[in-house]
């Protein structure tokens, strides 16, 4: 068995007592007893409140059981979106849409009416016992009839709309403007855009309207020259002929197209420097508004390729605004002319013809025989030939993605600009004053 130590207590109080009279413990004490206390305190506060919280409940329930169910009807609320993408699109349609008008076209064509003859009765000599009779379809006078649709967007309170050219081309229809709030209209078209595949109509309005002073909803113009590859789209129109104000989202999906645009009646187009989107674009689409999410027109849908989904196409609204300006000041829409017909120098065309260069426009003859160079035009009076190599436009080089139809709509007719050729491989220049083409 082992022996404890032993213990002296005497000793050891004396010592206790002397820390427990130390100044550092009375202080350490005493911030215990000021956090004890401040934790009761709290503690009642907080419950209280929550018996208050409680009490307030119970008489919220008291009150809903003993009072009348209100069953007066409730204000419509209208969804607003708190997702911001979303609630833009909402805002900009809404902005839009008493602007995007559907253009009927109408026609009169022939009425037949079915009738039954005998088709031995103006012979002479023949007596059939029989009564013969076929059938045979008579023309019984004309009568007005639908005959297609289109879209387009009012761009001035006075009724100026802009759509495309294919949908108000046919000079032997008649054409009428249906609005947002179900109104018709009749309309005029006031000019054909001679390059572009647009057009400029008129609302043609009642007297009763014009005394009134009637204003359009005039839609809201951007800026196509900023677009960004990505950024968001909103296509407007009558879909199909028959849906009005069909609206289609997507994103901008390439820049600085160029197309072959063709329809009916032999319409056919070269378009460059158009917008690409995957918003859907149908047919009755053409000539509506292509949106941004602020609400603004960056382009005028135009096209749709065939055989392939969700791929559209617009005319930038830069290339419009210069039309609807015209329109405005000289009722009529017109482009600078050179006269020359041509094609486009690149690789294949080199090889093909021998040139010593690979970028400009060499002035040819069409494959029909009609004259590289236009009798009476700009380009005859400078002198230009056929063979001759335009290499540059006032010191705009021509290349693939900046071609002579793209630098020539800058101008304006009547302008004095200088172009530099390839004449017999000698380089030299050439004034020209633009004519001009309507």
């Amino acid at each position: 068995m082992y022996d404890l130590p032993q213990f002296n207590f005497t000793k050891f109080k004396k010592r206790d007592f002397k820390i427990l009279n130390s100044k550092i413990l009375k202080a350490v004490f005493l911030a215990i007893i000021i956090l004890v206390a401040v934790y009761f305190y709290v503690d009642i506060i907080s419950l209280s409140r929550f018996q208050s919280q409680i009490d307030s409940v119970f008489q919220k329930m008291g009150n809903d059981l003993f009072q009348p169910a209100d069953k007066s009807p409730k204000p419509k609320e209208t969804y607003v979106s708190k997702i911001e993408y979303e609630q833009a699109i909402i805002d900009s349609v809404k902005e839009a849409s008493p602007s995007v008008v559907s253009i009927i076209i109408s026609k009169y064509l022939p009425v037949y009416e079915q009738q039954f003859i005998n088709p031995f009765g103006d012979i002479p000599g023949f007596n059939s016992p029989f009564n013969f009779q076929i059938p045979q379809y008579v023309q019984k006078g004309t009568q007005k009839q639908e005959v297609g649709a289109g879209s387009g967007f009012i761009v001035s309170e006075d009724g100026l709309i802009l759509t495309n050219k294919h949908v108000v081309i046919d000079k032997a229809a008649e054409y009428t403007v249906l609005t947002n709030d179900g109104k018709k209209y009749p309309a005029k078209v006031l000019a054909l855009d001679p390059v572009q595949d647009l057009a400029i109509i008129k609302i043609q309005e009642s007297p009763a309207e014009l005394e009134g002073g009637k204003k359009f909803p005039s839609i809201k113009l951007g800026d196509s020259s900023g677009i960004q590859i990505g950024q968001g789209a909103i296509a407007i129109g009558n879909a199909l002929g028959e849906f009005r104000n069909t609206v289609s989202v997507g994103i901008i999906s390439g820049l600085g197209r160029t197309i072959s645009a063709s329809g009916e009646q032999g319409f056919s187009e070269t378009l460059e420097g158009v917008i690409q989107t995957d918003a859907a674009i149908n047919p009755g689409n053409s000539g509506g508004p292509l949106l941004n999410l602020k609400g603004e027109v960056i382009g005028v849908n135009v096209a749709m390729a065939e055989g392939a989904q969700t791929i559209g196409f617009a005319i930038p609204i830069n290339i419009a605004k210069k039309d609807i300006d015209q329109i405005i000041k000289t009722n009529k829409i017109v482009y600078p002319f050179l006269g020359v017909r041509y094609v486009l120098v690149n690789e294949q065309v080199k090889q093909k013809y021998g040139l010593s260069v690979g970028y400009g426009v060499l002035v040819l003859s069409s494959a029909n025989g009609e004259p590289a160079v236009i009798s009476g035009s700009a380009a005859e009076k400078a002198g230009l030939k056929e063979k001759d190599i335009i290499l540059e436009f006032n010191s705009e080089k021509i290349i693939q993605d900046n071609s002579m139809t793209k630098i020539i709509a800058k101008y304006n007719p009547g302008d004095k600009v200088t172009l530099k050729i390839l004449r017999s491989g000698k380089e030299m220049d050439i004034e020209v004053i633009l004519g001009e083409r309507s």
